[in-house]
């Protein structure tokens, strides 16, 4: 993280945060309500992530993690069902943060228009912390690392049985196409969300994502009844994790950033986290009349499931759905993403990076140069069947 105040914008370039970097007042002030944080704070960096501001803070000898949200994005309610979902992870072996609690026992406080959540610091390092999501692994090492660690975290989310998060902006959900009738589904995620669906009104745009993305829900649809419903990451790329050291060998010592957290299945959660880190998609956003230029890091990819099938190997039907399931899985949270720039940020312009672009484009993608990736993921589930 960086020790001045900038965002990663859609594009891939740094601009004026869409949210006021903290101060060390507002700080100390929220501080003054946890046992033993309070006194004088210094910040000493600020975090890039657009939808929060966040900064790593030093508070008498700590070193922790500080964290401001909107609250029409994130209310203490909101921060709570993610921090449940951390306490069970921790419980169960997980290498996940300790969210501190407040005096009264509160993980989340609300102040104003804001709610605030404090994390220790995981051991190890912040080995990506200048990347964005759509950027990929230094190494096919760290893959592989980051495999091991999300098929951990699925071992350890076994057993928590939360309901699925409901109208929350900036949710990677899968509800859309877990259904046989995604029409029916996406009428439903429409009714709960008005400013999307009014921005939606007259336009074709889902009819064309729908009509891109269907061979991939009727490959996927025989196996949806069979794939375990599992409180999952589903944002698992590199800059989410903390790290041993700097070098090739490097392993995750850390999960960090929930907040896209729901109850979906592993193979969603594992089809993210390819969709995140081994397409370069910012070549697309760049070149988006030249697709088969867009890198593709199958050397990553290969490394990232023998990681996960190291420690949970996967079943014949998941390795049949995660091709599919790749396909599919940014479409609901650019949904989730245009809804957040029309309701919060009250953005047509930022609306449009989301949808139509990420939403069509990408579609638009996996039926034609993508298919390399896809034909990739096929072929390995099939080795492993062998």
């Amino acid at each position: 993280m960086s020790t001045i105040a900038h965002s990663h914008a859609q594009d891939g370039t740094l601009v004026k945060p869409y949210w006021p970097p903290l101060t060390a007042d507002e700080v100390r002030h929220v501080l003054t309500r946890y046992e033993d944080l309070a006194g004088e704070v210094t910040l000493l960096s600020f975090s890039p992530r657009p939808f929060s501001a966040a900064s790593v803070v030093e508070a008498g000898k700590q070193h922790i993690f500080v964290k401001r949200h909107a609250r029409a994005v994130r209310d203490a309610d909101g921060l709570h069902e993610e921090h449940a979902f951390m306490a069970h992870l921790r419980g169960h072996g997980a290498r996940v943060p300790r969210v501190f609690a407040d005096r009264r026992g509160n993980t989340a406080i609300e102040l104003e228009d804001w709610a605030y959540e404090v994390h220790e610091l995981p051991h190890g390092i912040d080995l990506y912390r200048d990347a964005i999501s759509w950027t990929p692994f230094f190494h096919a090492d760290h893959a592989y690392s980051v495999g091991q660690a999300m098929a951990r975290l699925h071992l350890a989310a076994q057993g928590y049985d939360a309901l699925p998060r409901t109208g929350r902006p900036l949710v990677a959900g899968f509800s859309i196409f877990a259904s046989q009738d995604p029409k029916r589904s996406l009428a439903a995620y429409l009714a709960i969300r008005p400013a999307l669906a009014s921005y939606l009104k007259n336009r074709d745009w889902l009819h064309d994502a729908l009509d891109l993305l269907h061979p991939f829900h009727a490959e996927l649809k025989s196996s949806l009844s069979t794939l375990q419903p599992l409180w999952t990451h589903n944002d698992l790329h590199p800059s989410n994790l903390f790290w041993s050291d700097a070098s090739e060998q490097s392993h995750a010592t850390a999960v960090i950033d929930f907040g896209l957290s729901d109850r979906t299945n592993a193979i969603h959660d594992l089809a993210h986290a390819i969709e995140r880190s081994i397409v370069e998609w910012l070549a697309l956003v760049q070149r988006p009349d030249d697709p088969e230029r867009v890198p593709i890091h199958l050397d990553h990819l290969t490394a990232l499931l023998d990681g996960y099938e190291s420690a949970r190997p996967l079943s014949r039907v998941e390795r049949s759905a995660l091709a599919p399931m790749t396909a599919l899985c940014h479409a609901e949270f650019a949904l989730s993403e245009t809804d957040y720039f029309l309701s919060v940020l009250h953005s047509e312009e930022e609306a449009r990076f989301a949808c139509p672009a990420y939403l069509i484009d990408h579609a638009r993608w996996w039926r034609g140069a993508g298919g390399r990736l896809l034909d990739a993921i096929r072929a390995w589930g099939e080795g492993k069947a062998r």
